[in-house]
């Protein structure tokens, strides 16, 4: 049903029915408004949604216009061509389809949007207006009319006639503004039903003429179309007649491999693992190698299948000869060694079976090994300390000394590799090493630089030694500067005297080089990080090897400042020991000793490498205290009703263990108050043991004159230990045939398993379960624990792990 007519007469009466009649023109003209504005914003948001179709649309455009078909072959049919530009063309018709679509977009912005708007604002707009000012003169009118009709009778005449005129110009007035809003209203209504449609009208009208531009590209497009369905078609049918022949020579492929193989240009080629030799060690890296006997070039392309991407840079050498690597020379299979004319040392390849290996040896006329039967001379490189080792690193210091000193960066940035090899290979050929003195001005220093760095590690050995590798490592970890330079001035006179005279020339010079580090940057500890792993290469490449680089480096520094000090003069090695055993002892005082310094168990055990010597001392020093005074004392401290000897038999007092209750204050490794029996030893103070001291001449000169004496008093010593353990076992019988530190210690507390103790140093926990204390401090509740070396007991009501040997009981 429609609205109601609403009628200019009914203004004037303003009765209920007309203003019944005006509020539902007023809820018309609310709802077309909202619905206006609802159709603006889902009209924006189609436009936006038609831009981003349309550049979604361009992007795949342009994605199937940037492809392009390579076929197999180096000639294309007139099928694959057609199919080939096929991309492009549909590349072309979204272009132009989506060109029209942009016109359409811009087109609806100003046929849609913009008239609703203006309609929304300027005629609605207008109308709310209306109905604000026809409200306000309402109001007014029935406020003078209230107040005029509550007029006293008794006023003058002329001020009720005053009233009277007053009120008949404000009725007059409310008349005109609800005609305009009536007017207002109707005028509203009847102009949305063009002014709201039109724009709607022609925005349908765009989309129109897009889609007939879609149809006349559709009809543009269906010759091309055709041509391709049919190249399609074609190329179709040939691939399943050739599909069936390619799958028969696989097959034939499958069956016989060997009998199908392509002629290459190159005698031999595949893959091979070559060794590369590095700072910790070497390593095998896969390379695809290829072979011409003619010019007997071998070039190899670091290459890993995995990744599918190449692993540096590709080098060609000159084959010299090819040997055979036995199995029992190395730890790998298949193994041949090469030798070329333009690269110094020999180079080992790995093939990928014994019959690849036999077909690269035919291929380079390898011959069968040669092999000398003192392996001791044999060296892993052709480097060595002789006359022409130190002739190589004096030229290439005298190079680097008269012509780059002041080069940034010097020793750090390196080489070109093959011009690094090109140029080690020159100083080690004795024809050239005669006739030339000095490095030509055209090597680059970084080139001289990197040449003597590798050189040195091409020695057989690194040229500090690797017997001495760990003697210097814990020198250099020691707590007081002097004693790390008296430690390590000691370790440098022991080297061999070429070793020493090459480290000294060395270090000579990277001492001139850090006097220059305000120009080349390259100060002491950058040569440290340089040099260190190249002086001190360790065996094996382990995490532990790779943890202590950082000592290498120090022990470089060390020698660079103090280069005078220890190449020019002998070392006093009683001085040094003793300093070095006073330096360890004041690092032990000084700080408390964290968890994994103290030793944990009670057992000692020997360790290969310590020195005959240092056996001896310990023998003779300790023999007396621990048969005599250790073994009596513990089966008296421990003596309980399982054991039924006489404890005063004056033929078992000689063998009865003790575990002592205290620790001397001042052990030291030869003295007979300290316990250091090679089998048990009873707690000691956690001093580090001294890396010197089994070196030292005194003693090895005192161990020399006592050689008989010791040996007649260690076969005593096995028979007084065979004669201790069946005593133990006897009076403690084990729970199983393994004699351990949990076993002495259970049968130690077996007659009082809650004691008190006292902490005889400092300790520092580096667990929850460990407990923190200082010397003096007393525990309760001490009793054993199931860790080997450690005590449970009670601190400040807090139950935790002893270090056993850190205590003394009360």
């Amino acid at each position: 049903m429609g609205l109601p007519a609403l009628e200019f007469s009914d203004c004037c009466l303003d009765s209920p029915q007309f203003r019944e009649r005006l509020k539902s023109h007023e809820a018309e003209l609310d709802k077309t408004n909202k619905f206006i504005k609802e159709l603006i914003k889902d009209g924006k948001s189609l436009i936006a949604a038609l831009k981003n179709l349309s550049s979604a649309k361009r992007k795949f455009a342009d994605s199937l216009n940037d492809f392009k078909f390579r076929c197999i072959g180096d000639a294309e049919t007139d099928d694959e061509i057609c199919i080939a530009k096929s991309l492009q063309e549909f590349a072309a018709v979204l272009r132009n389809l989506e060109d029209e679509r942009m016109r359409m977009i811009e087109n609806a912005s100003e046929v849609l949007i913009t008239p609703l708007e203006k309609f929304r604002k300027e005629q609605i707009g207008a109308a709310k207006e209306a109905k604000k000012k026809y409200d306000k003169e309402t109001e007014k009118y029935c406020g003078v009319l209230e107040k005029h009709l509550n007029l006293s009778s008794k006023k003058k005449e002329s001020q009720l006639q005053e009233a009277d005129s007053q009120v008949d110009l404000v009725r007059q007035h409310f008349y005109e503004v609800s005609l305009e809003y009536v007017f207002k209203v109707q005028e509203v209504q009847e102009r949305k039903m063009f002014e709201f449609v039109e724009p709607l009208l022609a925005f349908l009208q765009g989309l129109f003429t897009f889609y007939h531009h879609g149809y006349e590209l559709a009809k543009d497009f269906s010759d091309f179309k055709t041509e391709l369905t049919i190249s399609i078609q074609n190329t179709r049918n040939r691939f399943e007649g050739t599909r069936s022949e390619v799958e028969a020579l696989m097959k034939k492929m499958k069956e016989n491999p060997h009998e199908h193989k392509n002629i290459s240009p190159y005698t031999m080629e595949g893959y091979l693992y070559v060794q590369e030799k590095r700072h910790f060690g070497t390593s095998w890296v896969k390379h695809y190698c290829t072979y011409q006997s003619d010019s007997k070039r071998i070039t190899m392309v670091p290459f890993d299948q995995k990744s599918g991407g190449k692993g540096g840079e590709d080098e060609a050498i000159t084959l010299k000869s090819c040997t055979r690597r036995k199995t029992d020379s190395i730890e790998k299979r298949f193994c041949f060694d090469v030798e070329a004319v333009d690269r110094p040392g020999v180079i080992t390849m790995q093939a990928l079976s014994e019959e690849d290996r036999r077909l690269w040896m035919e291929a380079m006329d390898g011959r069968e090994p040669v092999y000398n039967s003192n392996k001791d001379n044999q060296s892993e490189g052709t480097a060595q300390l002789d006359n022409m080792g130190f002739s190589i690193v004096k030229k290439c210091i005298h190079a680097v000394e008269t012509r780059g000193i002041n080069e940034q960066g010097l020793y750090r940035i390196v080489g070109v590799n093959s011009r690094v090899q090109k140029l080690l290979s020159i100083l080690m050929d004795p024809k050239t090493a005669e006739t030339e003195d000095d490095i030509c001005a055209e090597w680059e220093i970084k080139t001289i630089t990197s040449a003597l760095k590798t050189y040195l590690r091409m020695l057989p050995g690194p040229l500090m030694m690797y017997q001495f590798q760990r003697s210097f490592i814990k020198a250099a970890k020691l707590e007081n500067q002097e004693s790390r330079i008296s430690e390590i001035h000691s370790l440098v006179h022991r080297l061999p005297e070429k070793n020493r005279h090459m480290l000294h020339l060395l270090m000579n010079h990277l001492a001139n080089v850090a006097k220059n580090h305000k120009q080349n940057l390259m100060t002491v500890a950058n040569l440290g990080v340089v040099f260190g792993p190249t002086l001190m290469r360790p065996q094996e490449e382990t995490v532990a090897a790779i943890m202590d680089i950082k000592f290498q480096n120090i022990v470089v520094e060390i020698l660079i400042e103090n280069h005078e000090k220890v190449f020019n003069t002998v070392p006093d090695t009683q001085q040094s020991n003793s300093q070095l055993l006073l330096s360890r002892k004041r690092s032990t005082d000084s700080k408390p000793p964290s968890c994994s310094e103290r030793p944990l168990t009670l057992f000692h055990t020997v360790q290969p490498n310590e020195k005959q010597e240092n056996r001896n001392s310990i023998i003779n020093s300790s023999l007396e205290s621990v048969i005599s005074s250790n073994m009596n004392s513990f089966l008296r401290s421990n003596s309980t009703p399982q054991c039924h000897m006489n404890s005063s038999d004056p033929d078992l007092e000689v063998i009865k263990p003790s575990r002592p209750n205290s620790l001397p204050q001042n052990p030291s490794p030869t003295s007979p108050l300290s316990p250091s029996w090679p089998m048990f030893s009873a707690p000691s103070s956690p001093m580090p043991t001294s890396s010197t001291s089994s070196d030292s001449s005194p003693i090895r000169s005192v161990a020399g004159l006592r050689v008989s004496f010791c040996l007649s008093k260690l076969l005593l010593l096995l028979l007084l230990l065979l004669l201790y353990f069946k005593l133990i076992h006897f009076c403690f019988p084990p729970a199983s045939n393994s004699f351990n530190t949990q076993l002495i210690s259970k049968n130690y507390f077996r007659s009082s398993p809650f004691r008190k103790a006292r902490a005889l140093y400092a300790c520092k926990a580096e667990h929850d379960s460990e407990l923190s204390f200082t010397a003096g401090t007393v525990f309760d509740n001490v009793h054993p624990s199931q860790e080997p070396g450690w005590l449970e007991g009670t601190l400040n009501g807090k139950t935790g792990l002893i270090p056993e040997n850190y205590v003394e009981f009360l």
